[in-house]
């Protein structure tokens, strides 16, 4: 059993008791893990369970995949605000499909939870901006490891971009919108 803090980044249904969650946790990496029973009305995971929740998970690891047994959930911090605009909804999915294109499953790597946490307690406080969404594609292109410091301060999600071959699809999107609420 190994314990850690971490985000919840994506739910997906497993069979009509179970889900698959994907978390980014402070210790472990990007993990993927079983939620047995999470969908039957008395589960000990109720309400525990939601999209950019922050939580203490305690996790058993499989030695055959790359699945694990989630096994309890602490909820910590719900981040509540950033249910309460569009934009911010949409931003934070935004930076969890960019931490998904950027990483690896299983592979440590510490400050990029922290830069999720930060980013989320900014959202769940504040409505979202294109600056905001700069300094965090800049802190993910350094985080990772884009080492062409000229092209990371021009263009960050160009760098990301080459590195990773794409990025989400909901980056134009989001970028308009904000340019919208910047000039409205």
């Amino acid at each position: 059993m190994e314990s850690t803090p971490a985000i919840l980044l994506r739910k997906r249904k497993l069979s009509d008791t179970s889900l698959i969650v994907s978390w980014c946790t402070e210790s472990l990496g990007c993990v993927q893990t079983v939620a047995k029973g999470a969908r039957s009305a008395k589960s000990p995971f109720a309400g525990k369970l939601d999209l950019f929740y922050e939580a203490e998970i305690q996790i058993a690891r499989s030695k055959r995949s790359n699945l694990h047994t989630l096994r309890e959930v602490a909820l910590t911090n719900p981040f509540g605000g950033i249910r309460g605009s569009y934009p911010r909804t949409q931003t934070a999915s935004y930076f969890v499909e960019l931490i998904e294109i950027c990483t690896e499953s299983d592979h440590n790597e510490p400050e990029l939870f922290a830069l999720l946490r930060r980013a989320f307690g900014y959202l769940s406080a504040n409505e979202p901006t294109l600056r905001a969404v700069a300094h965090f594609e800049m802190e993910l292109a350094r985080i990772a490891g884009v080492h062409d410091a000229k092209l990371l301060k021009s263009d960050p999600a160009f760098a990301l971009a080459s590195l990773f071959g794409r990025l989400p699809t909901s980056r134009a999107p989001l970028l308009k919108a904000l340019r919208g609420a910047t000039l409205g």
